[in-house]
């Protein structure tokens, strides 16, 4: 635990490669079109327990994870943002089910540490485009869920991308309590 603290508070935070293709403001909603480079991600699936429940819980597995809570023991440093992936539910809410992701630091992209939870698991995502909308706050399930509807009024029927699922990507440790940027992702059909 004192590993994950320290990581988190004292390590540099690298961020995911990207470049920002285009941006546009609709309204009172600005987004952004942004082209992510491909890597290595420790990931964990948290089912049956509500968004803000089980975001946390796959969140704090994967900061242990990279504070040192693998079989090398070493810390690897942080990475920005932890993305979340959701399927919209009824209403207002989202499905019980959530993919919480972070981005293997670079230095270890070719020589990950092993996961000592076995829950966790290592996965390659090719390059991919996203379009991306932030806001500010300590994010719980209700403000995703407002932000991506603003999102979507926004791209209309004019871009095509993957409706049955959007990101939630957080950049801040909890510990922030000020300056906080989180952003809702839709991930843009390749052609």
């Amino acid at each position: 635990m004192f590993g994950m603290i320290t990581n988190s508070l004292f390590s540099q935070t690298e961020n995911r490669p990207c470049q920002t293709l285009n941006s546009e403001t609709k309204g009172d909603l600005t987004y952004e079109e942004r082209r992510y480079e491909g890597g290595n991600y420790a990931s964990v699936t948290i089912s049956g327990k509500p968004f803000d429940e089980g975001s946390g819980e796959g969140a704090l597995k994967l900061l242990k994870y990279v504070g040192g809570s693998n079989e090398q023991g070493v810390q690897m440093g942080m990475t920005a943002p932890v993305s979340m992936t959701v399927q919209p539910g009824e209403g207002n809410s989202l499905q019980p089910k959530v993919e919480v992701q972070i981005r293997i630091p670079s230095k270890f992209q070719d020589n990950i540490p092993k996961p000592t939870d076995e829950s966790i698991t290592i996965k390659h995502q090719d390059d991919f485009t996203v379009y991306s909308t932030q806001f500010g706050g300590y994010a719980k399930e209700v403000n995703w869920v407002e932000h991506a509807g603003k999102l979507q009024g926004a791209l209309g029927e004019a871009v095509s991308y993957h409706q049955d699922f959007y990101i939630c990507a957080g950049y801040d440790p909890p510990m922030k309590p000020i300056g906080r940027k989180n952003e809702v992702w839709f991930l843009k059909k390749e052609e």
